[in-house]
C-alpha cells in the first residue's frame, strides 16, 4: 500500500542533493534526510547498483518516487551542472540543499615525503576541488529556492593532524576555509553554509588499509571506547537542513564523540 509522508515534516518535498551517497556516511545521510521528508538525489560515480539500492529503499511504498540516481563526478564543472540539473527536472522544483560527502584518501597512509604528485592531484581533485564545484553551483542554484542549506563534509583530522594523512587534511581544510568565507559572501540569500567534521566512522574509506590492530588502537583513543558509526553523523547533517538550524551558520561542526 503506497503511503506519504506529513506535510508536517521537517523537510517535506525539499529537494536535496547528496553527493557521494551510494555507500558509506552519504548513504546514512540520504535516507535520513529522506525520512525528514526531503526528496533525495543519490549521486555516485561508479556503482549504480548501489545507487540504485538506496533510491529503491526510499521509494518503498510511496504513491511516486521521491529519489533519483544521478552519475556524475564532482571534480567535473559539467557533471556538476548535470547533478543540478537533473535534481531540478525530475522534481520540478529548486535544489533546497546541498550535502557533499564525495571523497576519497590515500589509503596506504603514505608521509608528506612519501606522497606522489598523483594521489596529491587525485585527494585534492576529489575532495577541495569537488566541494568548492558544488558549493558554487550550490550558492547560485538554492537562490532561486529563496534560501538553502549548503552543507559539506570535512574531517576532525583538520584539527587533529595526524601523520599519514597530510593530502587528505589539507583538501579538507581548504574546504573548512572556504566554507567560512561563503557563508559572509551570501548575506541576504537565506543561504547557510557549515561544515560537518566526522572522526573515525567505519567506512569502507576510513578502513581501506589499516589493519584490525589499528583500528582497535583509534577506538581506545575515544572517550567512548569505539569507532564512530554513520548513524552518529546523519542526524547532525539533518538537523542543518532544517529550519531549526538557521542561526547557525559559517560552523564547522565536528562529530566525533571527542576523538583528538
Amino acid at each position: 500500500m503506497a503511503t506519504s509522508l506529513p506535510q508536517s515534516a521537517p523537510l517535506h518535498d525539499r529537494v536535496a542533493i547528496v553527493t557521494g551517497s551510494s555507500r558509506g556516511i552519504g548513504k546514512d545521510i540520504a535516507l535520513h534526510l529522506a525520512s525528514l521528508g526531503a526528496k533525495l538525489v543519490i549521486n555516485y560515480t561508479s556503482n549504480s547498483d548501489l545507487a540504485d539500492s538506496v533510491a529503491a529503499h526510499i521509494n518503498a511504498n510511496q504513491a511516486t518516487p521521491r529519489a533519483i540516481t544521478v552519475r556524475a563526478d564532482v571534480s567535473d564543472p559539467d557533471g556538476v551542472k548535470y547533478l543540478f540539473d537533473s535534481a531540478e527536472e525530475a522534481f520540478n522544483s529548486p535544489v533546497h540543499i546541498l550535502v557533499n560527502s564525495a571523497g576519497i584518501t590515500d589509503g596506504k597512509l603514505p608521509s608528506i615525503a612519501n606522497t606522489t604528485d598523483e594521489s596529491f592531484d587525485r585527494i585534492m581533485n576529489v575532495n577541495a576541488k569537488g566541494a568548492f564545484l558544488c558549493a558554487r553551483e550550490a550558492a547560485n542554484r538554492l537562490k532561486r529556492g529563496g534560501g538553502g542549506r549548503i552543507i559539506l563534509l570535512t574531517t576532525s583530522l583538520a584539527a587533529a593532524f595526524k601523520p599519514g594523512y597530510g593530502a587528505y587534511t589539507a583538501s579538507k581544510a581548504a574546504v573548512e576555509a572556504m566554507i567560512k568565507i561563503l557563508a559572509k559572501e551570501l548575506k541576504g540569500t537565506g543561504i547557510t553554509a557549515n561544515c560537518v567534521a566526522p572522526g573515525p566512522v567505519a567506512t569502507e574509506l576510513f578502513l581501506e588499509g589499516k589493519t584490525e590492530e589499528t583500528v582497535k588502537m583509534i577506538a581506545e583513543g575515544n572517550p567512548f571506547g569505539r569507532i564512530g558509526e554513520t548513524k552518529d553523523i546523519s542526524p547532525v547533517v539533518g538537523f542543518l537542513a532544517t529550519d531549526s538550524a538557521e542561526w547557525i551558520n559559517g560552523q564547522i561542526i565536528r562529530v566525533n564523540g571527542g576523538y583528538v
